[in-house]
């Protein structure tokens, strides 16, 4: 096994933490706020993340989304980088069938070159959104096609990140630059994200590590990290499984505030899933709202899965997850309307943790 790449895959436990916590940072844009306010919290969160002692923190590809400002991760991340030194950086992840892989690659060298040794590469399969918007981004109507195409688009960056084309092939004498033919250099590693079973299996049978979204999709969580589990086969990458699951977890100083806050996320998501997406509603807005039944019914369904409460609370829920789910890394993601509530909760999930004390 290549051993630095091992390392920079696996995090380390800090404070009283049960295994190493990491960030998913959705960039959210609160109603009355901008995209730039958001993207200057996003800064504050990273900058507090590597202060505090969170291994990582991703940005994820989304579009079309009033309320998420992270269309360009890789854009995000070069900012990022700019204003942080130690913490790793990553997506969470790129949705590759919206892309060639060339561009990734590129993209993703120069981020590398940029930040040596801090760069995750996380993939999904999905558009990160509606139909409609995902033609608009692959300029075809046949969306099967690039899911369907998905181990063949992997094996084709892998390719050209590795810059290993075999003599013959089409492609051999194409390079991505910054990339290994300019000189040795490291690369990203590569992460499968997902949520169901089938990166799950691909990321087991490759020997990548596996990243899964129990945020949206709890009830998979178990069944999709067992079949990874079952399907490893050891790799120059890995030669254990290693898998982290995205959490919604947000603490407040006091209960009452921090469901106030969750509340915010989880009509956004009704919104979102009724067609109607928009900015991230206040706690005003939430609380005032007259949900209908069937509403109801889905947001006590959306917040039962969503860890919240005080920091004691918190580290409570976080710690119960960590031991159902055997999972070996926890990326947390606080989704709220304003970015002090979301700063505030990964300070106080630090102090609950000591880390960084």
């Amino acid at each position: 096994m290549d051993k630095n790449r091992g390392d920079d895959i696996r995090g380390k436990a800090e404070g009283t933490a049960p295994v190493p916590l990491s960030v998913l940072d959705l960039v959210s844009v609160g109603q009355g706020r901008t995209a730039t306010q958001a993207l200057r919290t996003s800064v504050d969160i990273a900058q507090l993340a590597e202060r505090r002692g969170f291994h990582r923190l991703w940005v994820a590809e989304h579009h079309s989304m009033p309320g998420v400002a992270s269309s360009s991760p890789a854009v995000i991340l070069a900012h990022l980088t700019a204003h942080t030194e130690r913490i790793r950086l990553g997506s969470g992840g790129v949705m590759l069938p919206n892309h060639a892989p060339l561009v990734i690659a590129e993209q993703f060298g120069t981020l590398e070159a940029m930040a040596p040794g801090r760069i995750d590469l996380g993939l999904g399969r999905a558009p990160g959104t509606d139909g409609a918007t995902a033609a608009a981004l692959r300029r075809t109507d046949r969306l099967n096609e690039g899911a369907d195409d998905f181990p063949q688009q992997l094996a084709e960056l892998t390719r050209f990140l590795d810059d290993d084309f075999p003599d013959g092939h089409p492609y051999s004498r194409i390079h991505a630059v910054p990339g290994p033919v300019q000189g040795p250099a490291g690369r990203p590693p590569i992460w499968l994200l997902g949520s169901s079973g089938f990166s799950a299996r691909l990321a087991g049978v490759l020997g990548l590590p596996f990243a899964f979204a129990h945020h949206f999709s709890a009830q998979n969580t178990i069944p999709a990290l067992d079949l990874y589990r079952e399907s490893f086969k050891p790799s120059a990458v890995l030669d254990a499984p290693y898998a982290l699951i995205g959490v919604s977890a947000l603490a407040a100083d006091e209960e009452h505030e921090a469901r106030r806050q969750v509340l915010t996320g989880a009509l956004s998501m009704v919104r979102l899933r009724t067609g109607r997406p928009g900015l991230i509603p206040t706690p005003e807005e939430a609380e005032a709202y007259s949900f209908s039944p069937m509403e109801r019914e889905f947001v006590d369904s959306w917040l039962g899965n969503v860890i919240h409460g005080t920091a004691d609370e918190v580290r409570s829920g976080l710690n119960d997850l960590a031991k159902r789910t055997g999972a070996d890394e926890l990326m947390i993601t606080a989704n709220a309307h304003g970015g002090e509530a979301r700063v505030r909760s990964y300070e106080l999930i630090a102090d609950a943790y000591g880390l960084g004390a």
